[in-house]
């Protein structure tokens, strides 16, 4: 964590870690139990750690050092949009996000760094593309038809992003708010709404810690494999 600048994800972890001389046939999870119960480690988001000895630095470097509620929520936002990313590239989607995020960090890499393309593949009438290019996230098929849309909602209005999803439905799509778990009541209700009675089934709500777990768990097995 010293030579990642202090700080990196549990995912990251099961790569960077050398674990071939450790006496255990689960290397993963010894590493996922040492930074969850080591006093020397602390955690920033889910999933995400860093070193104590290294904290005002690495706050510092997140502009989460005074917690001021705009920059953790750029940093939260733009964390979240990364993971999303990451976790479509290793499900082998094109993945996309607006051109007015593509700047955003996600840790310390823009996220056009990490997206596959910076363009919104052509998939429909132009009025459908340019309401998919504020989605947060799209993953997109072999067929450059989209997969999955999702909305980080950290503190945001629900309702519109819901109101982006009614405006997609006719896709062969999923749609994902992805928000703390604490929002998941306002999420229920929103659904509610009967403008929303058509895509009430489709639409699902995905907090934090589920987002992190699918991340840890497809970096497991992609840690496995190179091992093979």
């Amino acid at each position: 964590m010293r030579r990642n600048g202090g700080y990196s994800t549990l995912g990251n972890l099961y790569h960077i870690v050398d674990t071939s001389q450790w006496k255990t046939k689960t290397p993963q999870e010894s590493i996922r139990r040492i930074v969850q119960q080591s006093g020397e480690i602390f955690k920033i988001q889910p999933g995400l750690w860093a070193l104590e000895e290294c904290r005002n630095a690495v706050l510092e470097k997140f502009e989460l050092k005074g917690k001021e509620s705009r920059n953790v929520e750029q940093f939260t936002h733009g964390y979240y949009q990364g993971l999303l990313v990451e976790i479509g590239n290793m499900k082998h989607f094109t993945t996309y996000v607006p051109a007015q995020d593509q700047h955003r960090k996600f840790l310390e890499k823009p996220l056009v760094e990490i997206c596959d393309t910076i363009e919104i593949p052509p998939f429909g009438y132009k009025r459908m593309t340019q309401r998919a290019k504020t989605v947060d996230v799209i993953w997109f098929n072999e067929r450059n038809m989209p997969n999955s849309f999702f909305e980080v909602e950290h503190s945001t209005d629900i309702q519109n992003s819901v109101t982006k999803f009614c405006d997609l439905q006719d896709y062969y799509s999923r749609f994902y708010i992805v928000a703390p778990r604490y929002r998941e009541e306002q999420f229920h209700k929103v659904m509610e709404h009967t403008a929303f009675k058509d895509i009430k089934l489709r639409v699902m709500f995905c907090n934090y810690d589920t987002i992190s777990a699918q991340y840890d768990a497809l970096c497991r097995l992609t840690a496995i494999d190179k091992a093979i």
